[in-house]
């Protein structure tokens, strides 16, 4: 039976059934009703009928004891007898009134827990089902999730509606939806492909607002393991080549900045964050084994890359103009020259403006690069594969300033801060000041 038939027929059912259990149970109620007032008013008439005061019970006394032995006997029976018939009668429907009442009030219940959780709420929430769920655990989910009302109701209803398996994913519920359409999607498997993908140049407060919002891991976790030492060490211990540099590198915000490399990733069911982080740093190592041999040449570490990458990153867009950029930054570090790129302000001072101000630049930070020569605690963002090759691979030139033009986006390049002055001023300040305001964030200044 397809899941469309099998789900008309199966509400048609249920429905009529329903309905008829509750017509049923309103008609034994107003009998019920009747009935009770009834055997009340005959119970009241019964118990009348015998003495209440001393003077009535000694009347009483007389008139049996004037009766024959027989009578007496059979009088006093047939008494006891009406009495344990009605009291009997009266427990039975005090009973079944209590029966009926659970009863109304169990279909009140259930009518109420199997309507959506809240019509008005359309939003989707991404909902994780593990390998291997009950119906009953996947109703706790949902419940958990504020899908639903009752998970142990949803229970019921699968059952009742006789839905085969759940399979396990991620699917995309709200509120709003039905315990039947939440069914039929966990049954007919309409599960959604979770992956979240890391664009170059993000920082890793940027990667938790992407994973906060593209997978069921949630920002502040993301954050927390970022800053969690035990799990750094753990990754250290995997990939020590990559990660021992960081390690030792002090005043850092996060260790892992700069390590979670730009590309997408695939969430499976069942897997956890640090899995998710873990694949990350895994890309990372990947990519940087094919640098690890011309490091050593170079007399340069992985941390020391992976920073001036984290820079050329977002100073340059053109390959070519990354590799000239990044000789300009090798260019200023061998003469002790601080590097005076803004992108390490910004960084600094957990901003994004487009145009720093002189007191920006003297902000207490040891991620300043404008009053902190060489490379500062560690990366400023993760960069991407060609960043890294063009500070591996830098174009070799004697340029220690540049400059951009945003309109065109060429980058312009001098030896001298006369040189580079002139461009500044043919370049920005003669612009428009929307120009101006861009092409600062991409400038490095001379002392």
């Amino acid at each position: 039976m397809s899941t469309e038939k099998r789900k008309r027929t199966s509400s048609s059912s249920a429905g009529g059934f329903l309905n008829k259990i509750k017509q049923g149970l309103l008609h034994f109620g107003r009998w019920l009703k009747k009935v009770f007032f009834k055997a009340a008013a005959r119970v009241k008439k019964l118990f009348a009928q015998f003495p209440h005061t001393d003077r009535q019970w000694r009347s009483y006394e007389n008139q049996l004891k004037r009766m024959p032995i027989s009578e007496r006997k059979a009088t006093v029976v047939n008494q006891e007898r009406k009495i344990v018939y009605r009291i009997v009668t009266m427990i039975t429907i005090v009973v079944v009134g209590l029966g009926l009442i659970s009863a109304v009030g169990g279909y009140a219940y259930w009518k109420s827990s199997t309507r959506p959780m809240d019509t008005s709420d359309k939003k989707t929430r991404l909902i994780e089902i593990p390998m291997g769920s009950s119906n009953k655990e996947v109703g706790r989910i949902l419940q958990e999730k504020d899908i639903i009302k009752n998970g142990q109701i949803f229970d019921y209803y699968v059952k009742m509606n006789n839905y085969g398996d759940f399979q396990a994913g991620f699917y995309k519920f709200a509120p709003s939806m039905t315990l039947d359409t939440i069914a039929t999607d966990l049954a007919d498997g309409n599960t959604v492909k979770q992956a979240v993908t890391i664009p170059e140049g993000l920082q890793i407060t940027e990667i938790a607002d992407l994973i906060d919002k593209d997978t069921s891991f949630s920002k502040k976790d993301f954050l927390a393991l970022m800053e969690d030492q035990d799990f750094f060490k753990q990754l250290v211990k995997k990939y020590p080549t990559l990660l021992t540099d960081s390690s030792k590198s002090a005043d850092v915000r996060y260790h892992l900045e700069g390590y979670l490399f730009p590309a997408t990733y695939n969430v499976t069911p069942g897997s956890k964050l640090k899995d998710l982080v873990t694949q990350m740093v895994a890309k990372t190592d990947t990519i940087m084994e094919n640098y690890y041999d011309e490091m050593s040449e170079k007399n340069l570490n992985v941390h020391e890359v992976l920073t001036l990458a984290s820079l050329v990153e977002k100073e340059g867009v053109k390959e070519a103009d990354r590799k000239n950029i990044a000789q300009v930054f090798f260019n200023r570090i061998s003469v002790g020259m601080p590097l005076q790129s803004d992108i390490s302000i910004l960084y600094a001072k957990k901003e994004h403006k487009v145009k720093l101000s002189v007191e920006d630049t003297k902000v207490d930070s040891p991620y300043n690069l404008y009053t902190h020569t060489g490379y500062g605690p560690g990366p400023f963002d993760s960069p991407g594969e060609s960043s890294i090759a063009a500070v591996m691979d830098p174009t070799q030139n004697s340029y220690y300033y540049f400059v951009a033009d945003v309109k065109t986006g060429e980058v312009y390049f001098a030896s001298t801060l006369s040189e580079h002055n002139a461009l500044v001023e043919k370049y920005v300040n003669n612009d428009s000041s929307e120009s101006s305001d861009s092409a600062a964030e991409s400038e490095v200044d001379g002392e």
